[in-house]
Parts: structure tokens; C-alpha cells; sequence
């Protein structure tokens, strides 16, 4: 390819030159091509080493001058073919016309004016499609997939120089960090490193430097351990790489999220060298810290952000900080922490304008709202681009109009249609009740919280000190209104805090908890939206309601809120329609406890998107099925145990007493261990300050009973200490009557323990402990959760085992591979697949055996690798049908469970158990009907020694089998996902298949055709494969004759099924028997008279022949009979002639009827009768049973040698782990030129 000209300074080191003329030079790379020794080796790791991103191309094109000791690179290629067509177009196009200059300089200008000229003809042809990046990064994507075979779908990321650290040795090379992998690539002196890492294995991933490695990486997965170091940015590369894993951990957890994260959208303008997926995850990462910062909404994007200073009337001054802008806010934070924070939501902006600059305020920039505040910010970058962006979104934000039905879910919000004082708590109230249903406006709880309905007549001048404790707090919050703004747009500074840790009073409680958690966003742009949840919802059935109504009167049973119907049914009507909104997670335990508090404080809509706000954002993946959310902060708690409190961190292990409370205080936000009245506070500051409060106040309440828990010595006594240090938590503010707690009641004792005051938890806390930031807290949840997530797969991955492991061959350690390999297929389908349909169709809810489940193409290529049977091309079709065979459900969809059977089927058991799978393979529904066109009529199905009334409807019992193991999962869908029931179901499936060789049914004429043609593919590449050959001939025309036998008992009328079959199995035993003995007998002899059948194939077997796939032997162009030339060939001749073709007269996929022509002999048969000379159809009378195939086969040694024979199904899975990986052979970089 043609270079834009580029200085080299030191044209010959490296490189020999191998064609020249007075202006250009041909060089070739040392080490490439022939030769190479120790500088081959040398050159090959430098390239490694020290090249940027593909390898250096071998030849090049040099211009230069002859008094010049510049060279310019013009041209290079990675094969001899394509450097000489550039040398060629140069010496025949530029040599001439270069001659004609006299100065040097023209020369060199002119020739780099050319190939600059040829380049940008080249790139008008070469436009870039969709969303590829132009440059080198395109090269290295390329090369990455070479290197490690990856397939198209898989998408390069970025990637970096480093070191792999291989024991003490670096290995320096390329880090490719790809959407689903981690690889590495190295070459140095001749050794090459190859790693591949899937982001779902990795278990740790952390930043640290120790003594052995400078500031490294560390990488785990479940069997290793990786170290990278030496990289130009390390935090930009740990970064991305947490940012991978966790998209891989949120497709372990769930798949609605991962499906959002695999669709990535397309770049609007590629940049050079800058992967689009990596712009993409940075633009993703600030999206979740801005919207995590300014508590926003999930589907608000940031779109920019500018330094600026904001005007603070409270204190006269310009704070110095950031603007954000999104498509519906405005935010401002301030850089020194906690200063001041802003959030102008656009629906309330009424005007944006900009002011007159001046050397004491530069590019002003004034807004104002509807509640008639002006925000004045200044020294703005580019203010008249901010104002255009600005009034853009002003402009779709007004287009928008408010619905009285909202949408089904909560898509692009809708501002509050024309509220002056929207932002005053009592204005969604009234708005609320003119569009709720008629149903809801009859309930009191529609427009006002539960507590002021039960306490209408307390008021705080009849409260005494405690009243006017509560006056006081009024008055400071409307001071710091008056001073700070009231509602959405209120100043948020170090003062708001110290106001909340005070407490907030109860007629405020409900209006700040939803501006500090951003619930009021949600709900004033989704005006009656609850309403419409409400109406969908109430009267359905399902799990959800099960659980809520089964826990709706242990919500709180104490308060008096709860103890009538209205509160009940209000708890009803709002857990009932979040568990509608959101399915994933439903309901879960403590969502009762939580929403009855926030019932308490505000109406039913406002709980309803306190709840949201909850679920969905603040406590993020704690109400799901598997609290792994809560888990994970669980982790972050034990390692802050650790760092603060080392002396009662180990303690507290030992005792196991952490992951028991930890749970309890962090899902309920320790209202159910701390009276009411103590925990609601607690719940404020949660509201404001988010879970790092959480984690303060657990570390004080440990680090205020550590000698206690110190002389603890079991568990029960340590949680006895905690709980009563929790139950006499006591809020003396408080102007609510006391609610009695029940668990302080039970743990009460001889002593009552000192009480110890809300607040001064709260202050001891932020004294202790307040260091914590709550960016280092989503670090540590990162970490941990991936630990958790692995954890709970290495759960899933035990459960399924044990579950399994009595009724299987294989081993645990065995299983559990096996496992592993079934999951990772199933992943693969996840971010490899075209569709969505592999994603979606796990479902969390169900128990682990039936959450990973894959199809028909995925089992072909599982079955491929790991079956014993290998058939050479035929295994794809064997695949298929041992999927439909394990496919009792006929969903094209297997559970781990039924894959090992099948595979356990082939690898266990004795002869008799691998030839029932065999046979079983070639018959309905296994053997589809493609395949045998000729297809059994039911009765093939079933054993012929039934009685006449089991044989009546066969096909009725086995379909009302079939039907009641659906309808038993339809029901199961909507009912609990009851582990014991899948346990029993699949005991009960266990002994039904308890069958003995009698229940198998008949195999037809064809069918059989079918297996002897499997049992040729099967045998194709085995050591002793002329043997078996022999053996399966043998077999396979004997029992062609045992099935003529058998139709001439068969063919008569029969009127008792029972008697009938027992004497034809006599008869067709006692044939059975006979048979071998003539055959042995009649093969001493050369046989001439091609009339007898039986002489006719004893003569074959004599002379070493074998019946070819099925066992037909064509008369025309074989000449098989007397004389013929084919009777003397040797055994080599016959295995050459075996393996140049077994189908000459058969189809290799599958035998039509149509196949065996009119001139073909059956042989076994009698040369006269109809089943000797066939027309398009095969003899449908004919049959034979496995008893009889089986009986068979155990006559020849080497047959059953061959099915006794053990296979290591451990090789079978090391072999499949090993990813195949296509190395580059193109010319430019060859290992064998390199090394020799």
C-alpha cells in the first residue's frame, strides 16, 4: 500500500535492500523470507515489542536523493507480489520524468506531491462503511482475529502495550480487549504467549502494585491467576476493562439489562484509531455518574458538560464548578465537594438568556424559572453553542404534551403541564386524584400519606417540649427555603445536611424524601401512570400477588396504619402494580416493610415512585430473586469491617455473624430491627446521602458494641448483643405516639441496656467513619460483585450437580466440566447469535437445571466434539438426532439434564445400555421423517406384546404423557418455582424410564438400513476398522434373513396378540441360533451356484468380501456371483475400495427408497421372493427386534470389543476448552521462516 511520506533516518538497520536506482530504493526486513538465524529472531520480537499496532509490513519503499541522508518511506507491502507492482508503476511512470530535475528538493517534493495524490484517490473509492474506524485500529481488529479466531461478530474494543508476567519473566505484547474476551499476544526470541480470557469467567479484577510487580493488573479467573503491568495508562485500561466485566456480570444476572448493554449504537463520525465501542462505554460511564450524582432518571443522557461559576445568593459569591446539560436538566456541581449542587429540570425553565459580560462576570448566562428563582452563571466556555443546545431541548420539552393515560412503561418522560407551583408538595396531589380511576378516588390514601388519616387530631402544641422540638425544625427548613429555594431547584449545600442529620420534621418528611431521592421527576413526568398500573393490575393473578397477599399483614402489624383494611389495601394496590411495572423483580421480601413506611409519609403514587426510585436506582439489584444487590454491599461491609475495625473483623468471621445482619438492616434500612421512630431517621439521611449512609451507621453500631462482641463466643450470643443494643435505639424527638417493637419485647432482659439516641448514632457515625465516598463505594461494588455473581454461579453450577449425579455415569469433578462447557455454549449463542431469542429465553425465576438451555445447532456442535462415536462426516446427522431423541418436551430446547443422559448414555453402561441408545436413534422420533420416508405406523412405536387393550391407543398415552409434563410447566410458570416439584418430576420421569430390552419397539426394514449405515461411518477410523467391517457384514446379513424369517410368522392372522408374539420370538430364537452354526458351516467351502442365497453370501464371506453401506450388492457393473473378477480381490483391495466409496448405490445422507434400484439384490433373501428385487418401495412387513440385533452383535468379538472399549470423556473436554486459534500464515510475519 502507498504511505504518505514519512522521514527515515536510519534507512539500512533492520533491513536488506534488494533493488535500487538513483531515486528509489526496495528493502526487504531481516528474518523474512529465507534465511532469518538468530537476527530473524531478534527482528521478530523487536516488531512485537515495539510496533504499534499490526506488524511491521517486510518491504518497503524508500525515496532518496543521492547528496540526501533522508529517506522518505513511500510505499509498503506484506508480500513480494504487492511491493513489486508499486516498484514497477514507479520506475515506469516517475524514472523518466525525475531525470528532468536539476534540484534535489523539486525531486523530492514532486514525489511526495504524487503519492499523496495517488493516496487521495485511492481513499475516494475507499469510504468507510457503517461503522468501521479507518486506520490502524482497523488493522488490529483484523489481526486480533486472526490471531485468536475470533469470528466477525466479535467486536474489538481497544487495544494496549503491556506486559504479561509469566511466572518472573515479562512478556511484553499486545492486550486486545474485545466486547465478551480478554486476549494477549506475545512473541519474543522464538516463544510465543496466547491468551484468551472470557470476561464471564473472570472473577477478580483489581489495580495494585507490589513488591514483585510494579503497578499492575490482576486478572482471576476460577484456575488462574494473570498479571499485566507496564502500560502507558493504566487507568484508562482498568477502566475499560472493569467496564467489559461488567457487562459480561450483568448477563450472568440479567438479561433484559445485558440485551440493553449488547446493543451498542453505531458511531455518528469515526475517529482514527479510536474504537466506537469504546467511546460508546466512556459515553455510558459518565451517563451512569451523572445520573447517579443528580439522582435523574434511567433514560436521561448527559450531552455535554463546561466549567463554569454559579452565583450563590446565600452567601454572595461564584462558586467555581461544572455545568451538565441533558436532554431534560440542567445540573450544576460545584468542584470543592459538597458546596453546592443545582438540578433545573427544562419543564420548569421559562427563560434563558444571556446577560452583558464584564470584567468582573465574563459570559453570563441567566435562567429563570416558573417558581421565580434566577440562576446566574459565568465564565462560560463557547456560551452561545451552550444557548442553541439549550433552547434545542427547551424546544422538544414544550412540544411535549401531558397525557390523562400514560404509556405502558416509562419511556421519554412528559413535563407537568402548566404548574406554577409545581414544585409544592401539595400540587400532586390534586393533579393526581382528577385522573385516577373511579376506583382509587374513593380511597382516602390517593391524596394524603396514612399517618396524617390516623393522627387527625394530635397536634405539636399539645406535644409539649417535644411539640415545639418539632416547631423549631419547621421553622429552620422554611428559613432554609426562603434562603435556598423550595422544591426541585433548591441550592444543596453542606447546610442541607446538617438539616436532615437534625431530622426532618414529619409534615415535610414525605415532600424532601422525594426530591433528595429523584422520585419527583419521575412522577410529575408520568402524570397517571400509577393510575393506569392500578387499573391493569388489581384482580390478575400471579406469583407476585400470591406473595404480596401472604405478607401484607406482616407489614408493620404494630402501627395502626396497618391494622384496617384502608391501610392494607392501599399496601396491596402499590406492590401490586410495581410487581406489574417491573417483573424481574416482582416482589420480594422487605418490599412490604419498606413501602409501608413510605405509605406512611406520602399517597399512594408518591410511595409508588419512592419504590421505584428504591428499587431501580438507590438499592440497585437488591429486591431480584437472588438479592445480589444486597449481597454485594454485604461484601463492601465485610471490607470495611477490615479496614476500620481490623480487630473485630476476624472475630466477626469466625463467629459468621455479618452476612447474618448485614441482610436484615441493609434490605428493610433497619426498620425492622430499630423502633419505628429511630429507623425512619435513619431513613432520611439514607434518602440524601444514599447507601454510604447505610454502611457509616452499621460500622458505628459494631464499633460501639466491639468488647461485647469480642467475649462472644457463637453466633446466637453475638446477635443477641446486637439486638438488644438495636432495640433501644431510641428517637426522644419524636412527636408520633410510640410503637411498640416486637422483636424488643422478645429480647428484653433482667437489665434494661442504656438507651442510646438516634442522633448521636448519626453523629458518632459521620465522626468515625465519614471518609467514605461514595465513589470509592461503586469501586467496591464492582469488585464484589463480581465475586458475588461467580459465587453464585459456582452455586447454580454445585446444585444442578448433586441434583443429577446418582443417575449419571459421570463423575462430579467430571459433570462439573461438563457443565461448564454446556453454559459456555449457551453464552456464546448470547453475544455470537444473530437473535435475541438465546438471551431471552432464561429465565431467573426458574431453578437452575432449567435456566441454561440450548438448541439443536448448539448440541450439534457440543455433540461434534465430545461423542465417543465419531462417524467422520455422518456425526451432524447422528447430532440431530439424539437432540430430538433428548427432546421429550418438543420445545428444540434441551436442559443440561437431558444432555447429560444422552451423553452419559454413549460413554456408561454396558454393551446392552450403548446399543439401546444405538437402536433407539433409529427410530421415531429420533429418526425424523425426512430421513425415512417411509415412516413407521404407530404401532412400530410400541412393543408388539402388549395386550389388546394397552395396544389400543399407544400414541394417546405417550401424547397425554407429553401433554401433562406441559401442562405441568405451563402451571409451574405461574406458580413457585418449587424446586421439590422438579426433583420429584424428574424421580418420576426416572422410573419410567425403568424399561427392559422387551419394551423396545420393532425397527423396520429401513430403519435398520439406517443404523448399518451409521455403524460403517462409526468404524470408518478405527484402528482395527477391517475387522469391524467384517464383523458388521456378517452381523448385518444374518439378521437381514432373521427379519425374512420373522414376516413369515408375522404375515399370518393372528387373533391373540400375546400368544402369537411369544411363539414368534420363540420360532424367530430358535432360527436365531440355528443361523450362525449354517453360516460357519457353509463357509468351508467355495460356493458356485449364485441361486442359493445362502451359498451365495457364504461364498463372500469366504473370499473376504463385505457387504458395502446397507448390505445391498449391486448386480449391475459389480458382477457379484460366479467367476467374478471382484471375488479375488485382496483384503487391501477391499479396504481401498471400502474407503473410496460405501454409497455408490446409497445417498451419504440418508437411504431414500428410492435409491435401491430395480437390478439391486438384498442379500439373505431368496433369489424368487417379492423382497429380493425391489421396485421404489421397501418391504414394510419386514422387521426385527433389538433382542435379536443384540444377540447378533454379540456373536463377533470385535464388535463388541468395540462398544466395551472405555473413552476418556475428560481428553474429550480438555480438547473442546482449547479454543481453536487461527494463527496468521500470511507472508508477512511466518513463525517456520522466523525459526529456521
Amino acid at each position: 500500500m502507498w504511505l504518505s511520506p514519512e522521514e527515515v533516518l536510519v534507512a539500512n538497520a533492520l533491513w536488506v535492500t534488494e533493488r535500487a536506482n538513483p531515486f528509489f530504493l526496495l528493502q526487504r526486513r531481516r528474518g523474512h523470507g529465507k534465511g532469518g538465524g538468530l537476527t530473524g529472531l531478534l527482528v521478530g520480537t523487536l516488531d512485537v515489542v515495539l510496533d504499534s499496532s499490526a506488524r511491521v509490513a517486510p518491504y518497503r519503499i524508500l525515496h532518496q536523493t543521492q547528496d540526501s541522508q533522508i529517506y522518505w518511506a513511500v510505499a509498503c507491502g506484506s508480500s513480494r507480489k504487492e511491493i513489486t507492482k508499486h516498484w514497477e508503476w514507479l520506475e515506469n511512470n516517475l524514472l523518466q520524468t525525475l531525470s528532468i530535475f536539476e534540484n534535489e528538493e523539486d525531486i523530492t517534493t514532486f514525489v511526495k506531491g504524487k503519492i499523496h495524490g495517488i493516496i487521495a484517490e485511492e481513499n475516494k473509492n475507499l469510504q468507510p462503511q457503517g461503522d468501521e474506524d479507518p486506520g490502524k485500529f482497523k488493522e488490529a481488529e483484523l489481526k486480533m482475529r486472526k490471531q485468536f479466531g475470533m469470528p466477525e461478530g466479535e467486536k474489538l474494543v481497544n487495544y494496549y502495550s503491556c506486559s504479561y508476567w509469566k511466572g518472573r519473566v515479562p512478556r511484553q505484547g499486545w492486550l486486545y480487549l474485545t466486547v465478551n474476551h480478554l486476549c494477549f499476544y506475545s512473541f519474543l526470541l522464538g516463544k510465543e504467549v496466547t491468551l484468551v480470557v472470557q470476561w464471564v469467567d473472570v472473577t477478580e479484577l483489581e489495580k495494585n502494585a507490589t513488591l514483585l510487580f510494579p503497578e499492575c493488573i490482576k486478572v482471576n479467573t476460577r484456575d488462574k491467576e494473570l498479571y499485566f503491568s507496564m502500560f502507558l495508562n493504566i487507568n484508562e485500561t482498568f477502566k475499560l476493562m472493569e467496564q467489559l466485566a461488567n457487562i459480561a456480570m450483568r448477563q450472568l444476572l440479567d438479561n433484559e439489562g445485558f440485551l440493553e448493554d449488547k446493543s451498542l449504537p453505531k458511531p455518528v463520525r469515526p475517529l482514527k484509531n479510536i474504537s466506537a465501542l469504546k467511546r460508546d462505554l466512556d459515553a455510558r460511564a459518565k451517563n451512569e455518574c451523572y445520573r447517579a450524582m443528580f439522582r435523574l432518571p434511567k433514560d436521561e443522557r448527559l450531552d455535554g458538560h463546561t466549567d463554569c461559576t454559579l452565583w450563590t445568593p446565600f452567601n454572595k459569591m461564584h462558586i467555581p464548578g461544572q455545568m451538565f446539560i441533558s436532554n431534560n436538566y440542567i445540573c450544576f456541581a460545584s468542584k470543592e465537594e459538597e458546596a453546592c449542587y443545582l438540578i433545573i429540570p427544562l419543564r420548569e425553565v421559562t427563560v434563558v438568556e444571556k446577560a452583558d459580560s464584564s470584567s468582573v462576570l465574563p459570559s453570563p448566562l441567566s435562567i429563570s424559572t416558573k417558581s421565580k428563582m434566577t440562576f446566574l452563571f459565568a465564565n462560560l466556555k463557547d456560551r452561545d453553542f451552550l444557548v442553541q443546545r439549550i433552547s434545542d431541548f427547551l424546544q422538544k420539552t414544550s412540544a411535549k404534551k401531558p397525557r390523562a393515560s400514560s404509556r405502558e412503561k416509562a419511556g421519554v418522560p412528559d413535563p407537568a403541564q402548566g404548574q406554577e407551583n409545581s414544585d409544592l408538595p401539595a400540587s400532586p396531589s390534586s393533579n393526581l386524584s382528577s385522573q385516577l380511576t373511579s376506583f382509587l378516588e374513593e380511597a382516602p390514601t390517593a391524596s394524603h400519606g396514612l399517618l396524617k388519616l390516623f393522627q387527625k387530631n394530635s397536634s405539636t402544641e399539645f406535644l409539649g417540649p417535644k411539640g415545639a422540638k418539632e416547631k423549631m425544625k419547621e421553622e429552620s427548613w422554611n428559613i432554609h427555603f426562603f434562603e435556598y429555594g423550595r422544591g426541585m431547584c433548591m441550592y444543596r449545600t453542606a447546610k442541607t445536611r446538617e438539616l436532615v442529620l437534625k431530622g426532618i420534621p414529619e409534615s415535610l418528611r414525605g415532600e424532601l424524601w422525594l426530591l433528595f431521592s429523584g422520585a419527583w421527576n419521575e412522577m410529575v413526568t408520568h402524570p397517571g401512570y400509577y393510575a393506569d398500573l392500578v387499573e391493569k393490575s388489581m384482580g390478575k393473578q400471579s406469583l407476585a400477588a400470591e406473595e404480596i397477599e401472604r405478607d401484607l399483614h406482616r407489614s408493620m402489624p404494630e402501627h395502626p396504619a396497618f391494622q384496617n383494611a384502608m391501610g392494607i389495601a392501599a399496601l396491596r394496590r402499590v406492590l401490586t402494580a410495581y410487581a406489574f411495572r417491573n417483573p424481574t423483580i416482582g416482589y420480594c421480601q422487605a418490599m412490604n416493610i419498606v413501602t409501608s413506611v413510605l405509605l406512611l409519609y406520602g399517597n399512594e403514587e408518591e410511595a409508588f415512585w419512592l419504590l421505584v426510585a428504591l428499587c431501580e436506582r438507590m438499592l440497585p439489584d437488591y429486591y431480584n430473586t437472588r438479592v445480589v444487590g444486597a449481597l454485594v454491599d454485604q461484601g463492601i461491609f465485610e471490607e470495611l469491617t477490615r479496614e476500620f475495625l481490623p480487630q473485630l473483623s476476624e472475630k466477626m468471621q469466625d463467629l459468621g455473624v455479618i452476612s447474618t445482619i448485614s441482610l436484615s438492616w441493609f434490605l428493610t434500612l433497619f426498620l425492622s430491627v430499630m423502633p419505628f421512630e429511630s429507623a425512619v431517621v435513619i431513613v432520611d439521611c439514607f434518602f440524601y446521602e444514599g447507601i454510604k449512609l447505610i454502611l457509616q451507621v452499621s460500622l458505628a453500631i459494631l464499633d460501639a458494641n466491639m468488647e461485647q462482641l469480642l467475649n462472644c463466643s457463637d453466633e446466637g450470643e453475638a446477635m443477641t448483643v446486637l439486638g438488644r443494643y438495636l432495640d433501644n435505639v431510641v428517637n426522644k424527638q419524636s412527636v408520633s405516639p410510640p410503637i411498640p417493637h416486637l422483636h424488643a419485647l422478645l429480647t428484653s432482659g433482667d437489665e434494661p441496656p442504656p438507651e442510646i439516641d438516634i442522633f448521636e448514632l448519626l453523629k458518632t457515625s459521620y465522626e468515625k467513619f465519614s471518609s467514605l465516598r461514595g465513589d470509592d463505594i461503586e469501586q467496591m461494588r464492582f469488585k464484589q460483585r463480581l465475586k458475588v455473581i461467580q459465587s453464585l454461579e459456582d452455586t447454580a453450577k454445585r446444585s444442578v450437580v448433586r441434583a443429577i449425579s446418582s443417575d449419571i455415569g459421570f463423575s462430579m469433578e467430571e459433570l462439573e466440566e461438563l457443565y461448564m462447557l454446556f453454559k459456555a455454549k449457551y453464552l456464546m449463542s448470547c453475544y455470537w447469535g444473530n437473535n435475541r431469542m438465546a438471551a431471552i429465553r432464561r429465565d431467573q425465576s426458574l431453578p437452575y437445571l432449567e435456566q441454561y438451555r440450548i438448541d439443536g445447532n448448539q448440541f450439534r456442535e457440543l455433540f461434534v466434539s465430545l461423542t465417543p462415536w465419531a462417524c467422520g462426516s455422518h456425526t451432524p446427522v447422528l447430532a440431530g438426532r439424539m437432540f430430538r431423541l433428548l427432546d421429550e418436551n418438543k420445545d428444540s430446547l434441551i436442559n443440561f439434564k437431558e444432555f447429560v443422559t444422552g451423553m452419559s448414555g454413549m460413554y456408561h453402561g454396558d454393551l446392552t445400555e450403548k446399543l439401546k441408545v444405538l437402536y433407539k436413534l433409529h427410530l421415531p422420533p429420533a429418526l425424523s421423517t425426512e430421513e425415512a420416508e417411509s415412516a413407521l405406523e404407530a404401532a412400530h412405536y410400541f412393543p408388539e406384546d402388549l395386550s389388546a387393550e394397552e395396544a389400543a391407543s399407544p400414541e394417546e398415552k405417550e401424547g397425554s404423557r407429553n401433554g401433562d409434563f406441559k401442562d405441568k410447566r405451563e402451571e409451574k410458570g405461574a406458580n413457585s418455582p418449587d424446586y421439590r416439584y422438579y426433583l420429584q418430576m424428574w424421580a418420576s420421569e426416572k422410573e419410567s424410564k425403568k424399561e427392559t430390552i422387551k419394551d423396545l419397539p420393532k425397527m423396520s426394514q429401513e430403519q435398520f438400513i439406517e443404523l448399518c449405515k451409521t455403524l460403517y461411518n462409526m468404524f470408518s477410523e478405527d484402528p482395527v476398522e477391517q475387522e469391524l467391517y467384517h464383523a458388521i457384514a456378517t452381523v448385518a446379513s444374518l439378521l437381514l434373513r432373521i427379519g425374512e424369517v420373522g414376516k413369515k410368522f408375522s404375515s399370518r392372522p393372528q387373533k391373540k396378540p400375546e400368544g402369537t408374539s411369544a411363539s414368534n420370538e420363540q420360532d424367530l430364537t430358535s432360527e436365531e441360533e440355528s443361523l450362525p452354526s449354517e453360516h460357519r458351516q457353509s463357509s468351508t467351502g467355495e460356493q458356485h451356484s449364485p441361486v442359493d442365497p445362502e451359498h451365495k453370501a457364504g461364498g463372500d464371506m469366504q473370499s473376504g468380501k463385505m457387504l458395502r453401506e446397507n448390505q445391498l450388492v449391486s448386480e449391475e457393473g459389480r458382477g457379484e456371483g460366479q467367476g467374478s473378477p471382484s471375488q479375488l480381490l485382496s483384503d487391501d483391495e477391499t479396504k481401498d475400495d471400502m474407503s473410496m466409496s460405501s454409497y455408490s448405490m446409497v445417498s451419504t445422507s440418508s437411504l431414500q427408497c428410492e435409491d435401491i434400484a430395480d437390478d439391486t439384490v438384498l442379500v439373505g433373501c431368496e433369489a424368487g421372493s417379492p423382497a429380493s428385487r425391489y421396485g421404489s418401495t421397501i418391504d414394510t412387513d419386514w422387521s426385527i427386534s433389538f433382542e435379536q440385533i443384540l444377540a447378533s452383535i454379540l456373536t463377533e468379538t470385535a464388535l463388541v470389543n468395540f462398544f466395551e472399549k472405555k473413552v476418556d470423556v475428560g481428553l474429550k473436554i480438555k480438547d473442546q476448552k482449547k479454543m481453536e486459534r487461527q494463527f496468521s500464515s500470511s507472508s508477512d510475519y511466518e513463525l517456520s521462516s522466523i525459526s529456521g
